[in-house]
């Protein structure tokens, strides 16, 4: 299981980065999404921040989605991008609280998004709770996520059948390291799951397989018929040059240096597959594309079976309904 440990996920990425071959066109500077609106969660830095400038450049609406305290990342992707229709949301993904105060935010202002990009993610050093207990990673690859997904479709902010140019897109940014996860344990699900460093990408890697899971269960239930109402996707970019191991050890981190500045991607490379899944005309007409870098494939046979993407569902409906602020049983 090449993604359990820091070792063998380098390696992973090198090869990764030696053997990639580029399977689907880069898309032309020339292809446009003029008027729609666009979300991109952690779009203050990184991956993130790459993807809203092409998108903005594109002549999308962006909405950036990120932790408070990053408006000059805004300005950032204005000057990058030669576009002022670029705003900023204060969310935070760790606190449910936050998810549906910003929910709330988007369905008071009737803002409908044609292009949503669920692309916030960390890697933990240790096992971190977030405000409601869950285990960090869960929270922000996953329940956060499914818990915004579910408001926006309720909430008319997420139109399955409608939107400017096509039908709305919805593209989840994951990991290869889903690949090495143990299957998700739905006798303990959500449960805090204490660990240390040795143990934290093998926990990256399960949250990642709960997002991919996610996407492939959304696909089936947006289009049940097999006509695209919501065209539903996931990419793993591949190993990018980014903060994304930001509380990884000091001599970890400069021990990896050299090689993600060699091997890695940048991040204005590492979103070629992303905007691919946003724009590309392809990516319109079909649902369900999983994307290693610029090449489709298969997520693994978990992510796509049928019958766990429908426990996963049932399993965190009883998280979204506990900590729905319109449940009356809540008293908030």
């Amino acid at each position: 299981m090449p993604y359990r440990r820091i070792g063998g996920a380098v390696r992973a990425a090198v090869y990764d980065s030696l053997t990639a071959r580029d399977a689907i066109p880069v898309l032309s500077p020339t292809a446009r999404i003029d008027g729609r609106l666009c979300l991109v969660t952690g779009a203050n830095s990184g991956l993130g921040m790459a993807v809203a400038t092409d998108l903005a450049a594109r002549g999308g609406r962006v909405l950036m989605a990120c932790r408070s305290g990053h408006h000059e990342a805004r300005d950032d992707v204005r000057r990058a991008s030669g576009s002022d229709d670029v705003a900023m949301f204060g969310v935070d993904l760790a606190d449910l609280d936050s998810v549906h105060r910003f929910c709330d935010e988007l369905r008071e202002r009737r803002l409908v998004i044609d292009v949503a990009v669920l692309n916030a993610g960390l890697m933990t050093r240790t096992a971190r709770r977030s405000r409601q207990g869950y285990e960090l990673m869960f929270a922000v690859h996953f329940l956060a996520n499914r818990i915004m997904v579910d408001r926006w479709l309720r909430d008319g902010v997420l139109q399955p059948g409608r939107g400017r140019g096509g039908v709305p897109r919805i593209v989840q940014v994951t990991s290869e390291t889903h690949r090495s996860a143990d299957p998700i344990d739905f006798d303990r699900f959500g449960e805090f799951v204490d660990f240390g460093m040795r143990d934290g990408l093998k926990y990256y890697g399960q949250s990642k397989l709960h997002s991919c899971t996610f996407a492939q269960e959304l696909d089936r239930r947006l289009n049940p018929d097999g006509n695209v109402r919501a065209a539903v996707h996931a990419v793993c970019p591949g190993p990018v040059a980014s903060n994304i191991a930001r509380e990884a050890p000091v001599a970890l981190k400069v021990a990896l240096r050299p090689l993600m500045a060699v091997f890695f991607s940048s991040p204005v490379k590492a979103a070629r597959p992303v905007s691919y899944l946003c724009c590309g005309p392809d990516a319109g007409s079909r649902s369900g594309i999983y994307l290693h870098m610029m090449r489709e494939t298969q997520p693994s046979a978990p992510a796509r079976d049928p019958a766990q993407g429908d426990r996963l569902w049932r399993a965190s409906q009883k998280l979204v309904d506990q900590y729905d602020p319109s449940n009356p049983a809540l008293g908030r």
